[in-house]
């Protein structure tokens, strides 16, 4: 199997008496691609922030790179960027000041963050706007940025919450391509995308996931050697699951 960057076993996550993730379990190899689907509420968002430890777990345990998220925290904090969908910046600092203090945060050194923020800055097309307010700039370069905060430590993993939401058509196939280098270079990679061509484009393994368990883990090749595409197969398991909530058949 290989080095793995991720492993979540028999995951439980409750908010009160409400089961967010109902026993998940897969795992993520080092320098994969990893699609993670699912409708608003599935339990993505509940996932990623057991993953980096800023969510309690009720049940099960995570991995990243060996590390437990919760005994090791610091030491899995480190292995992971985390590039969320929400522009959770000052919207008053720039982008370079967003960069450094992030840094900081993972105790790089001042020599070490400069050179870093210049690569970075070059690498995401963000040069130029680098001492831009966060509020100023569009959409697609506070991406950039939230993409670039991600990566100032240089993680292990990357784990990019709707990295293109909101987005030009333009600019998203910009994304793409800077991601699909990232990932041949050796980065691994878990998405989360509403955008279903843009996990057909990118991911190699695609998990879904409905009501907290995962419904489908398959290659992407697998998904669409019957000439059908992710769409296809993701609108289809969505009927499917709903369909058994109707009529009252757990999973």
């Amino acid at each position: 199997m290989g080095t793995l960057a991720l492993e979540i076993n028999n995951l439980v996550k409750k908010y009160g008496n409400v089961t967010a993730i109902n026993d998940l379990s897969f795992h993520v190899k080092a320098g994969e691609f990893f699609g993670f689907l699912g409708p608003n509420g599935a339990g993505k968002t509940s996932t990623i922030s057991a993953i980096t430890g800023t969510a309690k777990i009720d049940g099960g345990e995570i991995r990243v790179f060996g590390f437990d998220v919760m005994k090791d925290y610091r030491e899995a904090r480190r292995k992971i960027g985390l590039s969320p969908q929400e522009f959770n910046i000052d919207p008053f600092a720039t982008a370079r000041q967003t960069l450094d203090y992030m840094g900081g945060y993972f105790g790089m050194p001042v020599s070490q963050r400069k050179s870093r923020i210049e690569y970075l800055s070059d690498r995401l097309g963000l040069k130029g706007y680098e001492d831009r307010p966060f509020r100023a700039l569009s959409g697609g370069y506070k991406r950039r940025v939230v993409l670039a905060r991600a990566m100032i430590h240089d993680p292990d993993l990357l784990i990019l919450d709707e990295p293109t939401a909101g987005v030009d058509v333009e600019l998203r196939h910009d994304l793409w391509r800077i991601l699909a280098e990232l990932n041949q270079q050796g980065k691994t990679i878990l998405l989360t995308t509403h955008y279903l061509e843009e996990a057909q484009k990118l991911c190699e393994r695609i998990g879904i996931i409905y009501g907290g368990k995962l419904v489908a883990l398959e290659s992407k090749e697998e998904l669409i050697k019957d000439g059908k595409s992710i769409e296809d197969h993701y609108l289809s398991y969505m009927g499917a699951e709903r369909g058994q909530q109707v009529n009252g058949v757990t999973n």
